[in-house]
């Protein structure tokens, strides 16, 4: 009978969301609303940033990725704050052995400037997920080019590590 290889230490799962602005709705980034004359249409909130590290955690578990387990289809996640869903990414994630360590974000939009919001969004970031606010990076940049001047976009970098719990269960 093959020896089963041991379970990693360390997992890394890449997210990514892109949503349209639309009149007439608050805009959440990061679980912070930042004032602004448009939000992100979505199912839900609409929260580009929470949506894109719920799928990097999931996928750094190979879990089923944020509309499989959150469908647009189903009217119960119609609105639906995207804390939820980060929620039960961390869940499904201790429950693999595994909590956050480390992110890293890029948002793409051409409006609002995120600079004087960066700390807010890091900080809230930082709370949900359990973790120090100097291992939650942030960026912005513009889409310069790209013609997505109606467009928010989020890329994340997750870095997992196994838990004491699961470290102790391993030996």
């Amino acid at each position: 009978m093959p020896a089963t290889k041991p379970r990693p230490n360390l997992r890394i799962g890449y997210g990514f969301d892109s949503h349209e602005f639309h009149p007439g709705i608050p805009l959440k980034i990061g679980g912070v609303t930042l004032p602004y004359d448009q939000g992100l249409g979505g199912h839900s909130d609409g929260d580009v940033l929470l949506h894109a590290i719920t799928d990097a955690l999931l996928g750094a578990i190979a879990a089923p990725d944020i509309g499989a387990l959150f469908p647009p289809s189903n009217p119960k996640w119609k609105g639906a704050d995207s804390v939820v869903f980060l929620g039960e990414a961390l869940k499904r994630g201790r429950n693999a052995g595994y909590a956050p360590a480390n992110v890293d974000a890029s948002l793409v939009l051409a409006a609002p400037k995120i600079g004087p919001h960066t700390a807010a969004i890091r900080a809230r970031i930082a709370d949900l997920l359990g973790i120090p606010a100097d291992c939650v990076g942030l960026k912005a940049k513009t889409p310069e080019g790209l013609n997505l001047q109606n467009t928010a976009i989020a890329h994340v970098v997750v870095l997992l590590e196994a838990h004491k719990s699961a470290r102790k269960k391993k030996r």
